[in-house]
């Protein structure tokens, strides 16, 4: 009936260690996947990609016309999906592409990679909070229930609306800048939590994301 891939090496610094691998499991992996799907009749196709896509920007609230300025490799892995594989789409093979917001929460299978839930896991083991590359830097956020909420509603929508559609996924009211983030972490644990600024690390991903046209489009909102 459908396929949403999920799968690949999922964030900078593991895509960085083989550029050959990375390009195999993260670009021509989904492609392969997607063709697969259309040759065995499935109806919808719906891609993970990210708003890191968007890569360095100077704050302003990115849509999903926006240009693109990857600076890692998994941000171009994930263009070069979306681009091969919007070819695919047609009347029979809906293609939809959700360019996710940075993810938090808890799961089965947790990720200590993320924003919230690093900082969160190093205050409580080491009662401390590194703030990297300033902390000026935007990033949106979405909660894990608010994910899983948005490739429901993509199953359930009309797919003549959504066909060869990329949608951003997350609020606009959860948009921070790395700092605020922190700072918020360490006023809401119980415990006493130290922030350390470290000014040199090499991070230039900044984005400021719209998310009105999954709203205005398809009528989401984040509820958590």
């Amino acid at each position: 009936d459908f396929v949403i891939d999920l799968a690949g090496i999922s964030n900078d610094p593991a895509c960085d260690l083989d550029k050959n691998i990375t390009e195999e499991i993260n670009h021509k992996g989904p492609c392969n996947v997607a063709k697969m799907a259309k040759k065995s009749g499935v109806s919808r196709y719906i891609m993970a990609s990210s708003c890191s896509i968007y890569g360095a920007s100077d704050g302003e609230p990115l849509n999903e016309e926006s240009d693109k300025k990857p600076v890692s490799l998994y941000a171009k892995s994930k263009i070069d999906c979306e681009h091969d594989i919007l070819k695919l789409s047609s009347p029979s093979f809906t293609v939809t592409f959700l360019r996710l917001a940075t993810v938090f929460g808890l799961s089965y299978r947790m990720r200590f990679d993320l924003i919230i839930n690093i900082m969160t896991m190093y205050a409580y083991s080491q009662n401390k909070i590194l703030v990297l590359g300033g902390g000026q830097q935007w990033r949106p956020l979405v909660h894990v229930k608010d994910v899983v909420r948005a490739f429901s509603l993509i199953l359930n929508s009309d797919k003549k609306k959504i066909n060869a559609q990329a949608y951003n996924v997350g609020s606009d009211s959860q948009n921070y800048q790395v700092v605020g983030v922190a700072k918020t972490i360490k006023s809401i644990l119980p415990i006493n939590v130290e922030i350390i600024m470290v000014p040199d690390d090499p991070d230039r991903r900044n984005y400021n994301v719209s998310f009105k046209k999954i709203k205005n489009e398809l009528g989401y909102k984040t509820k958590y």
